[in-house]
């Protein structure tokens, strides 16, 4: 192609935590999916990390917004103006006159509607880009992390993200069964606040229930390696008066408890319908666990516990999705799987 150089390649993973964007086998972007809106003009303020140190901390003349909820669109215009700023962010690294044609891959999930699906690709259309591919989140999850999908025989993926997880079974480049359910790191970050309400009486924000998350955050009470306590400091519900707490990883694995009863149900479920031959494929091959949910301390051996399959982490599972749409781009003529 005389002008491949005015042909620009992405592979999105437009997440409802996180965005991360691969170019040429690149991480390019890697930030927050939040943007900050001026409440009189309607321009975008911030992106990304910038924006999010705005959160829950805006003047009324701005808002934040996080346009993906539960891994879809639900802010179509602050979805656009998002996917617009960061592919910008990422030509600015480049010096061309001409405005390169874009082709990218965005990884949507598996549960997504008609309309959800037009969303995703009108908002990635109207940010430029002029060859649109999707592809489901188990799928690029798979692939992300080096399963091969087109392989005869079964693959189990869970991948817990920021809105949904997805539960799929894979087999001959398809997905044979798959469920996807709204508990993932936005429920877990919501659990923390509700039990931070009521055995401690303190108000905390999103952005603090997150930090908790993630520096003490486990699905079982006994841990080999223990982190430390963490001390947090907000308001009393009652008086206002500032409160000291001393937060355990035992109180957390307590209070994400149900949500993640709702995951083993719902991999249970898909185990259910999956085809004897696959089944077997899944028992010898284990279940893989991708996406920033996977990383909460105990969820493998709580998952191979209660399901009696064993269960294993993905490297880097946080960006096994960024990872699977990036194979995904470099093989658009060969997997059959893709959705134009």
């Amino acid at each position: 192609m005389a002008f491949s150089f005015l042909t620009q390649e992405l592979a999105m993973d437009l997440g409802t935590a996180n965005t991360v964007i691969f170019q040429n086998d690149q991480i390019v972007l890697d930030e927050p999916s939040i943007v900050a809106i001026d409440n009189n003009t309607g321009k975008a303020l911030a992106l990304g990390q910038k924006a999010k140190l705005m959160q829950e901390r805006e003047n009324p003349g701005i808002k934040t917004v996080r346009p993906m909820k539960d891994g879809v669109i639900a802010d179509f215009n602050a979805a656009e103006m998002m996917i617009r700023g960061f592919i910008k962010q990422v030509n600015s690294k480049r010096r061309s006159l001409f405005t390169p044609n874009i082709k990218m891959v965005v990884g949507i999930p598996s549960g997504s509607t008609e309309v959800e699906i037009r969303a995703v690709r009108d908002s990635s259309e109207h940010a430029g880009g002029r060859d649109v591919y999707l592809i489901y989140e188990p799928m690029a999850s798979a692939l992300g992390i080096g399963l091969d999908v087109e392989a005869p025989k079964g693959n189990m993926v869970v991948d817990i993200g920021g809105g949904t997880t997805e539960i799929a079974v894979i087999s001959l480049g398809g997905i044979v069964v798959q469920d996807s359910i709204k508990v993932a790191g936005d429920v877990f970050t919501g659990d923390i606040q509700q039990h931070l309400r009521q055995q401690h009486n303190i108000r905390v924000g999103q952005i603090t229930a997150e930090k908790i998350k993630i520096a003490i955050g486990a699905v079982i009470p006994d841990l080999e390696e223990e982190p430390e306590p963490y001390a947090i400091t907000g308001p009393n519900l009652m008086t206002a008066h500032p409160v000291h707490a001393t937060i355990t990883y035992q109180e957390i694995a307590h209070c994400l408890d149900k949500s993640v009863a709702r995951i083993e149900s719902g991999i249970i479920h898909v185990l259910e319908q999956t085809p004897p031959e696959l089944y077997s494929d899944i028992v010898e091959n284990g279940i893989h666990l991708a996406g920033g949910g996977s990383l909460l301390r105990g969820l493998a051996k709580r998952l191979a516990e209660k399901i009696n399959i064993p269960f294993y982490v993905a490297n880097d599972p946080l960006r096994a999705v960024a990872r699977g749409t990036c194979l995904a781009l470099k093989n658009t003529e060969n997997y059959t799987f893709l959705m134009r």
